[in-house]
């Protein structure tokens, strides 16, 4: 009985011991990285608007489909016949 007893005490001041302190909670991860990323925002430059393309949509529709019955005939072989 003793011997239970030493190793109830043992495994309860191990316990205890490995517990953390008590004192202020610890500072999420994540508001950490929220205000860096808030601070190289900050820091940036703002972007600046994209240039719109001289072209229309329909002009440049017309573009691609035209390069794309080009490169269809080059890869059909000429009709044997």
């Amino acid at each position: 009985m003793l011997g239970v007893a030493a190793l109830v005490r043992w495994l309860k001041r191990r316990r205890d011991e490995s517990a953390p302190a008590p004192g202020p909670p610890a500072q999420d991860p994540a508001d950490e990285l929220r205000r860096k990323l808030a601070e190289s925002r900050a820091d940036s430059e703002p972007e600046t608007a994209v240039e719109s393309p001289s072209e229309t949509v329909e002009e440049r529709r017309a573009d691609v489909h035209a390069r794309g019955r080009s490169a269809l005939s080059e890869m059909t072989p000429p009709d044997e016949a």
